[in-house]
């Protein structure tokens, strides 16, 4: 990078902060900071969640498999995020905004306490707080690993830097500022996208090689196959069912976006929006990582430095910049986002529990606590990067693909089926106790299983066991033993039907203030 690149690259971050400061006049309480107070048009909703699902993992782990098996990177991995948010659009994305224009809710798994009880809520929250900072901690070391490869600043000063901009906008400017920063971001994305891809197929037309022809060149020899190696059947099956909870609200900042709408049927468009868009855009992302082994070699084994490699080689000072900066946009995005849902987890759902004072805030007093609680969290997920062994990639890409979705099934289960009339007579017991065994399951199938298998246990099965585990005593324990009492029903009932979804919405009452949430008017 030379100082044109810089200079795109301090723009970006200018700009960012920028829009935090202008967003800040928007959150004037708890639900503007939180749920952008249910008035974030749906298209934008449907960007930021598109944006927040994206991270510079992309570009480094996914790039090593393009590199490495080609297309499969897109069928096992974009494909079935597009079809599982499709299939959430209709199943999820209503009720889940029903959540804040019903309930008055602020956090996904507020209303956990009225549908199931206090513990079960206390049980997902502090699970899913904790998945989320080692979630989030990997994607820091991710961009700081691109960051030290074109920039030369060390792994901590990268995690430093990016994560100290992103407490700046996020905790000042709250959910409105993530979404209009994701937006900035997605046409920056945009830009790059589209020059990566240009610069791709130019170099290919100097080297006579055609657009298409390009698969029959030897270095892509069953690059065109979609499911290949370790990326089978299986494989994608588990994913499909792993991320039609996962990005529907099971890891908590996408369910936001959801909430963030006006109402059940805007929720629902942009959820639509997101999935296509998943299913267009990364095609024009992975294509020049398709095409990188016959214009590159990586140095890595698992070829997780091939786009960084050709992206040097490729572009011109300026370009180049806006490319890191594309590496950012995502991971940013992303972090962001999750600390936005996190510190809605601990401030709603977590605090008034442990904190007698907690309960009793006002508007003031829980604003500023959802701004402290938003730095602490990028603080003790960057303290957990500088512990991921970032040279070798894979350590990110575990942590990314197995920790996170093999532990989200877990704690999605109950959050999301509960959700669901034909799941009402799971209560408490089938939830705790769903949750319980999946955790069980993971570490049994990851660690002293996985050590005594030859070869170790497949990767789908790593990810899918905990969630089938949870998912079969879920059922079988609502079957056997059902909890539907009349309060149960009545949040059920609240989240599957449309009430007066124009008013203004309330501001929530925290989880550990009262037992008549389900009341509110």
């Amino acid at each position: 990078m030379n100082s044109l690149d810089w200079a795109v690259l301090i723009g970006y971050f200018g700009v960012m902060v920028a829009i935090g400061v202008w967003s800040h006049k928007r959150v004037d309480n708890v639900s503007d900071f939180f749920t952008a107070g249910g008035k974030m048009p749906w298209w934008l909703s449907g960007i930021s969640h598109h944006m927040s699902g994206y991270s510079a993992v992309m570009f480094t782990g996914y790039a090593g498999i393009a590199y490495t098996y080609g297309v499969t990177s897109f069928i096992t991995w974009s494909f079935p995020i597009a079809l599982g948010i499709a299939i959430g659009s209709k199943l999820f994305a209503p009720r889940i905004n029903r959540l804040r224009s019903r309930l008055h809710v602020a956090s996904p798994l507020e209303y956990l306490k009225n549908r199931y009880n206090l513990p079960t809520q206390q049980a997902l929250a502090w699970s899913g707080m904790l998945l989320k900072i080692v979630d989030v901690g990997a994607k820091w070391a991710a961009i700081a690993t691109l960051l030290s490869v074109f920039t030369g600043v060390s792994l901590n000063q990268g995690i430093l830097i990016t994560g100290a901009i992103t407490a700046v906008y996020c905790t000042i400017g709250g959910l409105w500022a993530d979404a209009l920063t994701e937006l900035g971001q997605f046409i920056i994305q945009l830009l790059a996208g589209v020059s990566m891809f240009v610069a791709v197929v130019v170099k290919l037309s100097d080297k006579h090689i055609g657009f298409l022809g390009a698969w029959d060149e030897p270095a892509l020899h069953g690059h065109g196959k979609p499911l290949i190696g370790p990326y089978g059947t299986v494989f994608l099956l588990a994913f499909l069912f792993i991320k039609l909870f996962e990005y529907n609200g099971g890891m908590l900042n996408q369910a936001q976006r959801y909430m963030a709408t006006g109402s059940a049927h805007q929720a629902e468009r942009s959820a639509r929006l997101s999935a296509i868009l998943w299913l267009v855009w990364p095609v024009v992302l992975f294509f020049p990582m398709w095409m990188s082994p016959l214009l590159v070699h990586a140095q890595k084994p698992d070829g997780s430095d091939s786009y960084g490699l050709m992206t040097e080689q490729l572009l011109p000072h300026g370009l180049l910049g806006l490319v890191v900066v594309g590496f950012f946009s995502h991971t940013m995005a992303m972090c962001s986002s999750d600390a936005n849902a996190i510190a809605a987890v601990f401030t709603r759902d977590l605090a008034p529990v442990l904190s007698a004072r907690a309960r009793a805030w006002g508007e003031r007093s829980g604003l500023i606590a959802a701004r402290v609680t938003t730095v602490v969290f990028l603080g003790l997920s960057m303290a957990v990067a500088t512990q991921v062994n970032s040279p070798a990639f894979k350590d990110i890409i575990t942590v990314v693909i197995k920790w996170v979705a093999g532990l989200m099934g877990p704690i999605a289960i109950p959050m999301m089926l509960g959700l669901l009339r034909a799941f009402r007579r799971s209560g408490p017991t089938a939830a705790l106790t769903s949750w319980a065994a999946g955790l069980l399951a993971f570490w049994l199938v990851n660690y002293p299983v996985n050590w005594n298998v030859d070869g170790g246990v497949p990767l789908q099965y790593q990810v899918s066991v905990p969630l089938v585990v949870s998912l079969v005593l879920y059922v079988l324990i609502g079957c056997l033993k059902p909890e539907d009492t009349p309060e149960r029903l009545a949040v059920i009932e609240k989240v599957n039907t449309d009430g007066d979804e124009g008013a203004a919405p309330a501001v929530p009452v925290p989880a550990g203030a009262g037992d008549d949430v389900v009341g509110a008017p």
